[in-house]
């Protein structure tokens, strides 16, 4: 199997880590990564790397992401999402106003300090939060900014007490959508937790050319690197000398661009990623043999 980019639609159930040793067994090789974790409870788009794909992946978990979730107003829980037990009791959350409902989500929408779920991954003291809360502690994790460049309600739903909001939310990296789902409610003063998430995007990355694992199974669809680095980042064309310059980790001129630019070789080779520093571009990965 060949270098590059894998998307899989994840199934319920697995966990990130699941899905990657999957794929290193379908795939044939122990080098296989993801780039942004998907919660066991949660499907959707999961970005895989393959062989020397997994250094690209460094440069893709920055990708703002879009999802479709399901918000059940009227409890809140630990994990801020079904999977955890409920705070307090279930308060009747049916005659939540529109007009406040709007103006929650508004509030909620655009830069805000969001403080992450306190059964993240985010490392305290150096032990994961989760663990921490797993293990009887009570975590508070400071706010940190994150953009919410979306944050549309498509549907509302009575059930029994509860109101159900089908949502559709495009974030920034680092942003927690179970948060969001706690935040609203409690803005409502009726609590809230998540009880489903598909991611349908991330990055440039679809749905749309998602393959199941079964599928993966069948026929791996593995974009090669020069193909998916023209997809995300601004090409340069380099000449011979300067491809065999930037093999051996030496620098080109600068690129004028914000972030990474594919250098690729005359034949069409992506010999690297490059990067403006006050030296010139400099390779953020190399990717051909210095030879």
């Amino acid at each position: 199997m060949g270098d590059g980019i894998l998307v899989v639609d994840k199934p319920v159930g697995w966990t990130s880590h699941d899905v990657v040793g999957r794929c290193r067994r379908l795939l044939s090789t122990r080098r296989v990564g993801h780039a942004g974790t998907l919660d066991p409870a949660a499907t959707g788009v999961l970005v895989l790397g393959a062989n020397r794909g997994t250094k690209f992946l460094t440069h893709l978990v920055a990708h703002d992401k879009a999802y479709a979730a399901t918000v059940r107003l009227g409890v809140a829980t630990v994990t801020d999402d079904a999977e955890g037990e409920p705070v307090g009791d279930p308060v009747d959350a049916t005659g939540v106003a529109d007009d406040a409902l709007a103006a929650a989500v508004a509030a909620l929408t655009g830069p805000i300090q969001q403080v992450p779920s306190s059964v993240s991954a985010i490392k305290v003291d150096g032990q994961r939060s989760y663990a921490r809360v797993r293990g009887g502690q009570d975590v508070e994790l400071p706010p940190r900014p994150v953009t919410v460049s979306r944050f549309d309600v498509l549907d509302r739903r009575v059930e029994g007490p509860f109101l159900d909001l089908d949502v559709v939310v495009e974030v920034s990296s680092g942003t927690y959508v179970r948060a969001l789902a706690r935040d609203l409610g409690r803005a409502l003063g009726v609590g809230g937790h998540l009880t489903a998430l598909r991611r349908t995007r991330s990055g440039p990355f679809t749905l749309q050319e998602a393959s199941t694992l079964e599928q993966v199974e069948a026929d791996p669809r593995v974009e090669p690197l020069a193909a998916v680095a023209r997809r995300l980042f601004p090409v340069r064309e380099v000449d011979e000398r300067e491809a065999a310059n930037l093999a051996h980790g030496g620098f080109l001129s600068a690129t004028g661009q914000d972030g990474p630019v594919g250098a690729f070789a005359p034949d069409g080779t992506l010999v690297a990623l490059v990067g403006d520093t006050a030296r010139g571009a400099k390779p953020l990965l190399v990717l051909t043999s210095a030879g």
